[in-house]
């Protein structure tokens, strides 16, 4: 074959595969050699949706009108839904109209809130540990990062004394998430008043990244909710957690007016709206009573103690009040770093546990482990680690 002189654009040089996307083929791999690999390391819910909604989902699949294309923005039925879900447990009220754009899952909208505004060049503040997402797509737009660091002993929050010593002059935009995906850190009012304040002090926007909020915690709080916080402030919301809808892309951004219809723009030119049959079904889980929550975090909080032992038999230390979908430990001094241990256990044990460095170096004494296994597979799991350990 005759070799060719095209080259990539220069972005692509700037990222790597995701993590997750090559450590599943190596799964994959390893599976087909019969190794058996038992999975935690992705937020990945294993329960289905509840049993109505997939019943809405196809009852309207059988329309004759249902397949076509649909708005940007989504429906006026599913914005009027995230405005209802907002107010019932966040307390924030939206206009549905103007202040919501339904997105093809939140990870979309990362990229859509980068495009609308980051110039090449422009700062980017990002969380470390945080969402490798955050850093990829900020490559991807040519934003300058600026990583701010999150400490255990400052519960995860940010430290803004250390944050204003950097140059903030060309920053445009601050990533933050909570409930924290990966420490599991809950947020606290003072703490949002100050992310708001400091927003306002060097016109920074604010973006909280906020699909965590319902699972293993029942203290529902929005960067919306703060006082005048819409007009610096942008908020992402999730199906795929909440209410085991994953697959289906279901998220949501929600903010002023004027930044809504400039993420439009972006939005409206890179895809063409979602099957109207999973919006009417995304409309019917959104107004589920807060028994859907409780019943599933039941589940979750069986599962939560079997992941707790593994952490135990591990080593590891953790903080018992994290919430999310996942579970955050601090590995024993005699590792050097994560990978270390969880590669030991990938390939002694068969067992797939995320490595805190992929979310920074501030993770690299960290390990991450998934919720979505079944119990008798987390049993399983710590089995085989005690067999190696």
């Amino acid at each position: 074959m005759k070799t060719t002189t095209i080259l990539p654009a220069s972005r692509v040089n700037n990222i790597h595969e995701y993590y997750f996307s090559k450590k599943l083929s190596q799964i994959r791999e390893m599976n087909s050699k019969g190794q058996d690999i038992i999975n935690l390391g992705i937020g990945n819910p294993d329960f289905p949706p509840e049993r109505k909604v997939i019943n809405t989902l196809i009852a309207d699949v059988r329309k004759k009108d249902a397949h076509g294309y649909q708005s940007y923005t989504g429906i006026p039925e599913l914005r009027k839904a995230y405005a209802y879900w907002y107010k019932k447990y966040f307390n924030v009220e939206l206009n549905a109209e103007e202040e919501i754009l339904s997105l093809i899952g939140s990870k979309e909208g990362i990229l859509h809130i980068s495009l609308t505004f980051i110039n090449p060049g422009d700062g980017v503040l990002i969380p470390n540990p945080g969402y490798p997402t955050y850093t990829s797509v900020s490559k991807l737009v040519g934003a300058h990062i600026v990583n701010y660091n999150l400490d255990e002993k400052n519960n995860w929050e940010p430290n803004f004394d250390e944050i204003e010593k950097e140059d903030l002059t060309n920053i445009k935009l601050m990533w933050v998430n909570y409930p924290n995906m990966p420490t599991g850190a809950k947020a606290s009012i003072k703490m949002l008043e100050k992310l708001v304040k400091f927003g306002r002090k060097h016109d920074i926007i604010i973006c909280n990244d906020n699909p965590y909020s319902f699972i293993l915690n029942d203290d529902y709080k929005s960067l919306l909710s703060i006082s005048n916080s819409k007009g610096i402030c942008i908020e992402l919301n999730s199906m795929s957690k909440s209410h085991c809808m994953s697959g289906w892309r279901f998220g949501m951004v929600a903010s002023n007016s004027t930044f809504i219809n400039w993420m439009l723009k972006v939005e409206s030119n890179i895809d063409s709206g979602q099957f109207r049959p999973m919006q009417k079904a995304a409309v019917r889980a959104l107004y589920l009573d807060a028994n859907w929550y409780k019943n599933i975090n039941k589940k979750y909080k069986k599962r939560r103690i079997l992941v707790e032992q593994i952490m135990e038999t591990l080593g590891c230390t953790i903080d018992t009040r994290q919430s999310g979908l996942f579970l955050w430990g601090k590995i024993p001094k005699k590792y050097v770093q994560s990978e270390e241990l969880t590669e030991n256990i990938l390939d002694k044990a068969k067992v797939f546990i995320t490595p805190g460095f992929i979310f920074g170096d501030k993770g690299n004494k960290y390990i991450r482990i998934s919720l979505c296994e079944e119990e008798k597979i987390l049993k399983e799991a710590n089995n085989r680690i005690k067999k190696i350990l």
